[in-house]
């Protein structure tokens, strides 16, 4: 009997599927460390009773590289068939 795991398109899946799973895991984790860090840092603002909001260097920063990591988990996508037929199309014509 041949089970899902005997097919290559298969496990192929699989293994995209958990580097996905990875990615999501990966993502979250940074998601909350971010929260965490710059909440204590606007606790520290907050107590030093000073007016200028300095928190908000950080918070760019590192949120810059947060949206990058969103980015390459959750709007990066594999291209379908149909996507890289047409790509090879325009090549051939700029080719040809």
């Amino acid at each position: 009997m041949q089970t899902n795991m005997d097919n290559p398109d298969s496990t192929d899946m699989r293994e995209r599927a958990v580097e996905r799973l990875k990615k999501k895991r990966d993502f979250k984790a940074d998601l909350l460390a971010y929260v965490l860090v710059n909440a204590s840092l606007v606790g520290i603002w907050a107590a030093t009773n000073t007016t200028f909001f300095w928190p908000i260097f950080p918070m760019m920063g590192w949120g810059i590289g947060l949206v990058f990591h969103a980015w390459d988990t959750y709007g990066h996508q594999v291209p379908t068939e149909n996507e890289i037929s047409k790509e090879i199309a325009t090549l051939r014509r700029k080719e040809g």
